[in-house]
C-alpha cells in the first residue's frame, strides 16, 4: 500500500472508530491510524494533522460533526491534555465498562485467555474529588512561580488551580503556598539551567483521620528569609496540618524525591486508619491515593484468599503494612518485605499500633529475601503481592511458585504485566481462577485489579 504523505495542518473529515487505553480517539485515514484528544468513538469530526511518524500520526478536533451520546461537556481540556483526567470527556458508566473490556483484552491478547469470566469493575462512590494525594511540579511561567501539571510527555507546565480529582483541601494548600512563595520571592527550580529552589509541593491527606503532610522538595535546606512567618501562616489556615518537611533533591533525574528528608513543622508522618487498622505514614512510603476504593480492593483480596486461623501469609510488596496488618488478626502469621526502609519502620510501628505479635518485615527485595525465608523453614500457604507498574520479577515467580503455597492473590496496577505475569505463573503451576477489577481511578486510564492464582 503506497503510504499517503500526509502534511501538518491538513485537514480531513473522519470517524473516531475506537479509543487507546490512554483515553485519545483512533481516527483511521486510508487504513493510517491518528490519535486524537478529546474525540470518542462513533463521533464524527473534522481532524487538523499535527504530527505524522511512521506507522501513525497525532490529530486535533477542529470541530464536531456529530458527537457520542456518552460525552461529557463542559469539562476543561487541561484535564485531558495533561493526563489528570484523561477518561473526563467520557461518562463513568462507559469508563468503566472500557475499563473491564480492556482487562479482557489483555488477557485474550498476551494470556490468550479468550472469554476468560472478568467481572464487572467495582465502581466508586466518590468519582471527583478522591484522592488524598498530590505531587505538584513548580516552574516559572512568565517570571510568576506557578503550580500545574506537566502536558502529556513534555515537561511544559500547564497551570492547574482545580485539580478535579483531588480532595479540595489539598488544592487550597498548594494555591496558598503558591501566593506566599510568590510573595516572598522564592525561586522555581528551571530543569535547563539547574537553578532555582522549589522543585515540588507534595500534598498527603489522611481520609479518615483528616491529617495533612506537606512536603517540599527543594535543591538545598537553605531556607529563605520569611520562611518561619509563612510556616505559621499555613499551619494557622489549615490547622490539619501535622507535618511539614523539606525532602533535599538536588539530582537531575526524573525522581520526585531525594533521599534526605528534614522536618520543620510537627513530627514526619500522619496517622490514618483503612479497614479499622491504623496506619502511620512516612512522607516516602506508599499509601493508596482512593482510601475507600483501597478497603474494597484488599477486602476482596481477603476475600478470594479465604483465610484460616492457621495460614502462614507473605505479603510481598508490603509497603507501611496495609494488606499484611489488616488481615494479621484473622491468620496465623504474617511476614512482610519492602525495598523502602521508611515503609518497614512504619510497617513494624504499625503492627505495634494496632497490638499485633504475630507480624515480621524485613528490607530488601522479593526475589532475595522469599529464598532466604523458604530456606529457614518459613512454609506460606498463601502469598499476597501488589507489585509496581512493572509487575513481579521472573525469579520472584519461580520462588513464589516452589513455596506451594495453596494460591497466590495478585494486586495489580497494570493490566498490561499483569496479563504478561499470567502467562509466567500458569508456567509454574498456578491458575487463573478470578479476576476482580477496582475502580481506585475515576476520570482517569488507570485500572487496578485483584486476581486469584490457584495451585493446580
Amino acid at each position: 500500500m503506497d503510504m499517503i504523505n500526509f502534511k501538518k495542518n491538513e485537514i480531513f473529515e473522519a470517524d473516531v472508530i475506537d479509543l487507546t487505553h490512554e483515553g485519545q480517539g483512533v481516527v483511521k485515514i486510508e487504513h493510517f491510524p491518528f490519535f486524537v484528544d478529546n474525540a470518542l468513538p462513533d463521533e464524527r469530526i473534522m481532524m487538523r494533522v499535527l504530527k505524522v511518524g511512521k506507522s501513525f500520526g497525532f490529530g486535533r478536533v477542529e470541530q464536531f460533526l456529530t458527537q457520542s451520546e456518552h460525552r461529557v461537556s463542559g469539562v476543561n481540556l487541561d484535564y485531558l491534555r495533561t493526563g489528570i483526567a484523561d477518561f473526563g470527556h467520557l461518562s463513568y458508566e462507559e469508563q468503566l465498562k472500557f475499563k473491564q473490556k480492556q482487562v479482557c483484552q489483555l488477557l485474550t491478547k498476551t494470556a490468550h485467555k479468550e472469554d476468560f469470566p472478568v467481572s464487572n469493575v467495582i465502581p466508586a462512590d466518590r468519582t471527583l474529588a478522591y484522592r488524598n494525594k498530590a505531587q505538584v511540579p513548580v516552574r516559572d511561567i512568565n517570571g510568576l512561580l506557578t503550580t500545574g501539571f506537566f502536558r502529556k510527555n513534555s515537561h511544559t507546565l500547564i497551570p492547574v488551580e482545580n485539580f478535579y480529582i483531588q480532595t479540595p483541601e489539598i488544592d487550597a494548600i498548594i494555591l496558598f503556598l503558591r501566593d506566599e512563595f510568590r510573595k516572598i520571592a522564592v525561586s522555581s527550580y528551571d530543569e535547563k539551567t539547574r537553578q532555582g529552589w522549589l522543585r515540588n509541593i507534595v500534598v498527603r491527606k489522611a481520609y479518615h483521620s483528616s491529617e495533612i503532610m506537606v512536603t517540599l522538595v527543594v535543591t538545598s535546606d537553605k531556607l529563605p528569609k520569611d520562611a518561619d512567618r509563612l510556616l505559621s501562616a499555613l499551619t494557622e489556615k489549615f490547622p490539619n496540618i501535622k507535618s511539614v518537611q523539606l525532602n533535599i533533591n538536588a539530582d537531575t533525574g526524573s525522581f520526585i524525591l531525594g533521599k534526605r528528608f528534614k522536618v520543620l513543622y510537627g513530627q514526619g508522618y500522619i496517622t490514618d486508619t483503612m479497614l479499622g487498622k491504623t496506619f502511620q505514614i512516612s512522607a516516602p512510603a506508599f499509601y493508596q491515593v482512593n482510601t475507600e476504593q483501597a478497603e474494597k480492593l484488599y477486602q476482596i483480596a481477603y476475600d478470594f484468599a479465604d483465610l484460616k486461623a492457621t495460614d502462614v501469609v507473605i505479603d510481598a510488596y508490603s509497603g507501611i503494612g496495609t494488606i499484611g496488618i489488616g488481615m494479621a488478626d484473622k491468620v496465623h502469621q504474617v511476614y512482610g518485605m519492602e525495598v523502602i526502609p521508611e515503609a518497614v519502620s512504619d510497617a513494624k510501628h504499625n503492627a505495634r499500633l494496632n497490638n499485633l505479635s504475630n507480624t515480621h518485615y524485613e528490607v530488601g527485595m522479593a526475589e532475595a529475601l522469599l529464598p532466604k525465608w523458604l530456606k529457614s523453614g518459613i512454609k506460606p500457604d498463601l502469598v499476597f503481592v501488589d507489585p509496581p507498574r512493572k509487575g513481579l520479577d521472573e525469579t520472584f515467580i519461580k520462588v513464589a511458585s516452589e513455596t506451594q503455597a495453596r494460591a497466590i492473590i495478585y494486586i495489580s496496577c497494570n493490566p498490561a504485566t499483569f496479563a504478561r505475569d499470567v502467562v509466567r505463573l500458569e508456567e509454574q503451576g498456578y491458575q487463573l481462577d478470578k479476576v476482580q477489577p477496582v475502580d481506585l481511578f475515576p476520570q482517569t486510564h488507570h485500572i487496578e485489579l485483584v486476581a486469584n492464582f490457584i495451585r493446580k
